[in-house]
């Protein structure tokens, strides 16, 4: 088969390119894979794209820019150059932009695929009707909210003309379902990048770091967790080290900076910046616990499955679709209210201060981690789109007899 992946890619800061690597990685390996295009957002840098074993052809088109009104036409073009078989779309409602009109045309790119009768599979990371649209950073203004329901409802529907719309939660499926009549859902799970063997869940010399990870500023805010570190510092007069692993979101520039210089004066507070590929098992592997400072959730977590596979505990807010994920998937770490220092606070220290219960926490996530490996999903997916072919055969099949 000769795929073709519309997609954010590294060194791309757009999101969900490390969702893209981590799938390429294991598409390449798998013999029904004759050749992989990449259809990805412009930049600077060369595309990672050095794997050490053999493996497949893989092209690289940079054929889109993040809020450009061109997209539509120029992913299209790439697709009629490159002539994938199938094309799999890795997307969430601001894919190609925060701006309206450009977000939109982009996520019209599914429809045209199924105009030009090439099988096509949507994977949705989000679905608005679960998005706390104010906590996220797109609009706090209840009518603006109503109006972004009602774009999002519009391109809801565009999306479901792709041959297939793969989520990876329970509930959306159950939602897309019952609100648009969908028959075409299907649940594909998240799964986990790295797989590494199982650890032996040692810490390093020094302090216990206190780790989050991912691009801050919108519905991710780190001050709370700072304040919580020290409040852990005093009760317990633990050596703590904040690790503050990411950049900012996209909407929020500056976020980060800011945070730095308000929070100057407490000591052991760490921003690493972008964290290159190599650089995430040494992060993992030498936190203690990792924290979701989340005041929302915006779909299945990558930095969950990640901490898992490093046989990490964990600490998350009690709200919406992280607390479903464990529910789901077999996770499990100490939650807290997402508004609540004291809470957080609570919650660190009942990790920090008690190394069975920290253990414990890490290898159950570990052996849930270990569940659905990126190799297991790449497969569903190959098989979702032979499945997809097969149909396609089968009509034309019926229409000529």
């Amino acid at each position: 088969m000769k795929l073709a992946i519309v997609t954010a890619y590294p060194p791309s800061k757009v999101t969900l390119n490390e969702y893209a690597y981590h799938l390429v990685k294991q598409f390449r390996k798998n013999e029904k894979v004759t050749e992989l295009i990449l259809l990805t957002d412009k930049t600077e840098g060369a595309k990672d794209i050095e794997f050490n074993e053999a493996d497949c052809k893989i092209t690289v088109k940079e054929c889109w820019s993040f809020n450009s009104y061109k997209n539509i036409v120029s992913v299209t073009k790439a697709i009629n150059q490159t002539k994938p078989d199938s094309v799999l779309f890795n997307l969430q409602f601001m894919k190609f932009g925060d701006k309206k009109i450009a977000a939109a045309l982009g996520l019209m790119l599914p429809l045209v695929c199924k105009l030009k009768k090439i099988p096509n599979i949507v994977l949705l990371h989000n679905i608005l009707e679960e998005v706390d649209l104010g906590s996220a950073g797109f609009t706090s203004n209840k009518l603006m909210q109503k109006i972004y329901g009602f774009i999002g409802t519009t391109l809801t529907k565009l999306i479901l003309q792709a041959d297939t719309v793969a989520v990876t939660m329970q509930k959306y499926v159950d939602i897309l379902q019952d609100k648009y009549g969908a028959k075409n859902v299907k649940l594909i799970p998240h799964g986990t990048f790295e797989i590494p063997a199982e650890p032996d869940y040692k810490l390093p010399e020094g302090p216990l770091q206190v780790m989050t990870f991912g691009k801050f500023g919108t519905y991710k805010k780190v001050e709370g967790m700072i304040e919580a570190v020290e409040l852990v510092r005093g009760s317990t007069g633990l050596n703590l080290e904040v690790v503050v692993a990411g950049t900012d979101n996209p909407n929020v520039p500056g976020y980060l900076a800011k945070v730095q210089e308000d929070y100057k004066h407490v000591p052991q507070v760490r921003f690493t910046g972008y964290v290159e590929e190599y650089e995430v098992p040494i992060l993992f592997n030498e936190s203690a616990v990792v924290v979701f400072p989340y005041t929302s959730t915006t779909g299945s977590s990558g930095v969950l499955h990640q901490a898992g596979s490093y046989g990490k505990a964990v600490i998350m807010p009690d709200l919406g679709d992280l607390a479903l994920l464990v529910q789901d998937e077999g996770y499990r770490g100490e939650f807290f209210e997402p508004t609540s220092v004291e809470s957080l606070a609570k919650a660190i220290e009942a990790i920090v201060t008690n190394d069975a219960y920290r253990l414990e926490l890490a290898k159950t996530n570990y052996k849930a981690a270990t569940a659905h490996p990126m190799s297991q999903i790449a497969n569903l997916y190959l098989e979702t789109f032979n499945t997809i072919i097969e149909k396609k055969s089968t009509r034309i099949a019926t229409a000529s007899a």
